[in-house]
């Protein structure tokens, strides 16, 4: 892994965003790639998604909509083991996600004048799950959980077809959608599987139809950001995910063979995948990079990992001190942020900007991917500066409801008036005004004041 060595230096932000490691991700090159696939799924449906998969997937699916009986199969088929660890991943996370379901609220503003914020869940919405290097069902839990917390009434999942099994997704990807009674999965990948999603389409009288969606979540790589992109606006969207990352801030209390399994853990995701060590210990540093290719060479995705480590998007960061180290990962806004430190809550209560933050020597960041209960799927390539992961809220809208009574809508025509004057609104004023003897002469009456201004 490179160095940065920062010490005796002291950068700002905006200096420290242009010399951290960081992964090119050039999502409006691949727009212009993307364009021309969402175009076509848009205007043929279901025949361009039949030749887009022989095309990118090697294959060409029966169907599009995955048969009921293949779900089944696939549950019935599932190595016990990895269904009783989907099956806990699934009630941790059922748990870490109803702390997110905000509760609805009403306050008085003036007697007998309410604004009450509730929240709607959308109607529908399309989760995809990608395939690649990799089989991900815990990408299924992440995404079906939270939309299922907020209670969405409607889940179609995506996931590419396989040309080892059929044209059907992965067997284990099915397994989870039947572990969470998921009966709407579709063989599409890609950024046409993101359009189909956004736009529906026919399949003919047996295949099938796919309603469009209200909202789109879900990882992917370059190419599925770019057309997250492209219908945004027609579709709400998570974010622009781009390959995975890791910032590792650690003292020289840090385990140097723990830090070196955790970097190894993300970098088996990708070549392109980052992993970034931040620290004020140059010994911890120099042992780290030590065991790094003792541990790397014992494990299965070497090329892979050495690809990734050796990449300009990985790097060991050296800084002065603790005050410098947490300027440098806020700069940085990981997607996943581990802190080993002395007193690493405090230290972690500091930080600003991370996707996803884990606390101490024994919460490793595949902990969040799998059992810990918290979302897996988040923002990346510094976007956690303005952006969140995955949770309830994204399926949510929140909804103002106002209610006044007559009395109430009187003690505020006046000056409800003069600011529509003031804007040469003047029949904005002229609604309420109309309005001033009519409740009293039709039998309203202002509600009753509720209990120090507020109703639950």
């Amino acid at each position: 892994m490179r160095r940065i060595d920062l010490r005796g230096t002291r950068p700002t932000a905006a200096d420290l965003r242009r010399v951290l490691p960081r992964a090119a991700l050039d999502t409006g090159a691949a727009t212009e790639v993307v364009r021309p696939i969402i175009d076509r799924v848009r205007d043929e449906g279901a025949p361009a998604l039949y030749d887009l998969a022989e095309r990118f997937d090697h294959v060409r699916p029966t169907s599009l909509r995955v048969p009921a009986e293949a779900i089944g199969r696939a549950l019935d088929e599932l190595d016990p083991e990895v269904r009783h660890a989907l099956e806990l991943s699934i009630a941790h996370n059922r748990q870490g996600h109803l702390q997110q379901v905000p509760a609805p609220a009403t306050v008085e503003v003036v007697p007998g004048g309410t604004v009450s914020q509730r929240w709607v869940p959308v109607r529908r919405v399309g989760l995809y799950v990608p395939g690649g290097l990799a089989v991900y069902p815990s990408s299924v839990v992440m995404n079906v959980v939270p939309a299922q917390v907020a209670d969405v009434e409607s889940i179609a999942l995506a996931s590419p077809p396989q040309a080892a099994f059929g044209g059907l997704p992965h067997p284990t990807i099915l397994a989870a959608c039947a572990l969470l009674g998921i009966e709407e999965v579709w063989a599409m990948g890609g950024a046409q599987a993101i359009a189909a999603l956004a736009w529906g389409f026919e399949d003919g009288d047996e295949g099938g139809s796919c309603e469009p969606v209200d909202v789109v979540t879900g990882p992917g790589n370059i190419y599925v950001a770019a057309a997250k992109r492209l219908v945004r606006g027609v579709v709400g969207i998570d974010a622009e995910a781009g390959t995975t990352e890791i910032a590792v801030l650690a003292d020289d209390s840090a385990d140097a063979d723990l830090v070196a399994a955790d970097l190894i853990s993300q970098a088996e995701h990708d070549p392109a995948a980052a992993s970034v060590l931040v620290t004020d210990s140059v010994g911890l540093a120099d042992a780290v990079e030590a065991v790094l290719p003792v541990q790397v060479r014992a494990t299965e995705h070497t090329e892979r990992i050495f690809e990734a480590l050796s990449g300009p998007q990985s790097g060991v960061v050296l800084v002065d001190d603790l005050e410098d180290a947490l300027r440098v990962v806020d700069a940085y806004a990981a997607e996943h942020l581990e802190v080993q430190t002395r007193d690493a809550a405090a230290v972690a209560a500091r930080v600003h900007n991370a996707g996803a933050v884990f606390v101490g020597p024994w919460t490793p960041v595949p902990l969040g991917d799998y059992m810990a209960g918290s979302n897996h799927v988040l923002p990346t390539g510094g976007t956690a500066r303005f952006s969140s992961g995955l949770n309830v809220l994204q399926f949510l809208r929140s909804q103002q409801v106002v209610e006044y009574s007559d009395i109430a809508l009187a003690s505020v025509a006046d000056p409800l008036d003069a600011l529509a004057r003031a804007e040469d609104l003047p029949a904005h004023g002229a609604s309420v005004l109309l309005r001033q003897g009519m409740g009293t002469a039709a039998g309203a009456t202002a509600p009753a004041p509720a209990p120090d201004g507020v109703r639950p």
